[in-house]
């Protein structure tokens, strides 16, 4: 009888690992739907087969892939010289970094950005790698993508001829990447007290010297980094932005010096370093004296979305293998899918899952208007306002839900070698901190609102969405957000007649509701669409249950007799 329970029991086991998605694309009905919206049914049907096989190749080669080159003792390695003694400062990698990159960069990841108005695409890409957490690739994208909108939008004709084609390049085998390098040691996050020093040559190029802390991406062709021009005002608005090669024309090292990588926590198989740099030949970004804000608008912004849409991809992972687990493990002569308690984690983690990709993907069609030139004020104003918030609550959001995930896998969550999920949470740290920690973004959106009214736009967009709702199984939870909204709005207004100190101390309780009521909005946009459509969905539930969970006064779900089923509809979608 024990040998049948111990059988029994490893056979539910067996049964979980071949019950996960072996197409990520294929197995997201919330992702298709979105992405039919944001591009309209012709752009999607043509993009419909590439986005299936990589979300193929990310469930399967891409995700065994990955998890080995994670395993300890196959993370990157530096190689400081050649055989010969020469000055390398090169990375050697485990093997599957280049079969991974060789899948990733065939589906025009990068390529895609040659022409203007495609951050959907490239972000719904993004989102299916990312379900493998970074992967040892996802930041060098991110990377790359920055310094291919910075060049392309302030790039000198020179300078973008030489360096940005190939950036743009999709073959894997002679691509660039690109890199950035804006921490100091004594800086962190006041980029304004940077101190690396930049000297003008007089023939177009420049001399870099000094040091970087936080140098990711560090095996790059070529590294994005600023620097202070000599007798160059203090602060931020002294420091110039600058494209420095990994090498030389001659094929001799640049002017850089790997002190050491970084031993991090999460995001392992991407390479971080120290770097001093001793006459480093670059070339400047852009206009000298708008250095840092080139930085902020063109290449943290590019950043900031990439993270939070990363964000999203790991929360859909997490909540892969806790529904599917809930669903198979057996516990008290029932799935575990069977008790409230572990139906209630699972819908939590589904519906900030679906809250991230609606925030997240309205950026990035927000993007391609901006760039196509189709773009309003308004919608500027929002993107500049909500790509710093959006990334803030996705990665608030993401650790949360892979936390609740580990939870109902138990003990067996903890395990590296059990599920992604340990991995996924050690990535999830990194994406809180990297382009900008939680306190950096929430006060740039307090001085943006300050100095520019940006929430006047944001709201417009949360009223518009709301009015567009007109399903009955939809209106009072729209109601219930106009409401938040217009607490949101008096609390601003409050808030605004206060000091400086008594504004940062709840500057993180203002976007958090601010957050929540555009995800919401955004929610209920998308299910009033589908519903219109005649999808089958369970959007209106999703909405639902974000909405007690972080908007409706005074909810209980001791008294909503409608809270048990609602969580039993959610986890059954799986």
């Amino acid at each position: 009888m024990t040998d049948d329970i111990i059988t029994r029991g490893r056979a539910d086991l067996n049964a979980w690992e071949t019950s996960k998605p072996d197409n990520f694309f294929r197995a997201d009905a919330n992702l298709q739907y979105v992405l039919r919206r944001r591009l309209g049914d012709g752009a999607y049907a043509a993009l419909a087969a590439d986005l299936t096989a990589f979300g193929a190749a990310c469930a399967t080669t891409i995700d065994q892939a990955a998890k080995q080159e994670d395993r300890l003792g196959n993370h990157p390695l530096l190689e400081r010289f050649s055989a010969t003694g020469n000055r390398s400062e090169q990375i050697e990698f485990h093997p599957n970094h280049d079969l991974t990159g060789q899948i990733i960069w065939r589906t025009g990841i990068l390529a895609v950005l040659r022409e203007p108005g495609h951050n959907v695409h490239q972000q719904a890409l993004l989102y299916l790698l990312t379900q493998n957490g970074e992967a040892g690739h996802a930041c060098s994208i991110a990377c790359t993508a920055g310094l291919i909108r910075a060049l392309q939008t302030v790039g000198d004709d020179t300078v973008k001829a030489k360096f940005l084609p190939p950036l743009l390049d999709p073959d894997y085998a002679t691509k660039q990447h690109g890199a950035q390098f804006l921490t100091e040691v004594q800086g962190g996050s006041d980029v304004g007290a940077n101190a690396t020093v930049a000297v003008d040559q007089g023939d177009g190029a420049w001399r870099i010297s000094g040091e970087k802390w936080f140098c990711s991406n560090i095996h790059a062709e070529q590294f994005l980094l600023t620097a202070r021009p000599q007798n160059a005002v203090a602060g931020t608005r002294g420091l110039g932005l600058f494209l420095v090669p990994r090498r030389l024309d001659d094929g001799a090292t640049n002017g850089f010096f790997v002190r050491r990588l970084k031993d991090k926590l999460g995001t392992r198989t991407l390479p971080s370093a120290e770097v001093d740099f001793l006459d480093a030949v670059a070339y400047p970004v852009g206009a000298i004296d708008h250095g840092f804000k080139n930085v902020v608008e063109l290449v943290l912004n590019t950043s900031r979305l990439m993270n939070a849409i990363s964000c999203a991809g790991i929360m859909r992972r997490a909540y892969l293998e806790a529904a599917s687990f809930a669903c198979v493990r057996q516990a008290f002569g029932e799935p575990i899918a069977s008790y409230p308690l572990a139906q209630e984690a699972v819908a939590d983690i589904q519906c900030e899952t679906y809250a991230a990709v609606a925030s997240g993907f309205a950026l990035a069609a927000l993007l391609d208007k901006i760039e196509t030139g189709q773009a309003t004020a308004d919608d500027r104003a929002v993107h500049r306002m909500f790509v710093n918030l959006n990334k803030y609550i996705t990665a608030v959001r993401g650790t949360e839900a892979v936390h609740r995930a580990i939870e109902v896998l138990g003990g067996n969550g903890t395990i590296e070698t059990f599920s992604i999920l340990p991995r996924l949470y050690r990535d999830m740290i990194v994406l809180e901190s990297w382009e900008g920690t939680h306190n950096v973004l929430v006060l740039q959106v307090l001085r943006d609102i300050a100095k520019y009214r940006l929430h006047e736009a944001l709201a417009r967009l949360v009223r518009a969405q709301l009015e567009s709702v007109t399903h009955h199984q939809l209106l009072g939870d729209a109601v219930v957000v106009s409401a938040a909204l217009d607490n949101v709005l008096d609390r601003l207004a409050g808030l605004e007649q206060k000091n400086s100190l008594y504004q940062q101390a709840h500057a993180r309780r203002l976007a958090d509701l601010f957050t929540d009521v555009t995800q919401a909005a955004l929610l209920l946009g998308e299910a009033q669409w589908e519903l219109d459509q005649m999808l089958p969905t369970v959007k209106p539930e999703v909405v639902t249950h974000f909405v007690n969970r972080h908007l409706r006064p005074g909810y209980d779900p001791f008294n909503d007799d409608t809270y048990l089923p609602r969580l039993n509809k959610l986890l059954l979608t799986f």
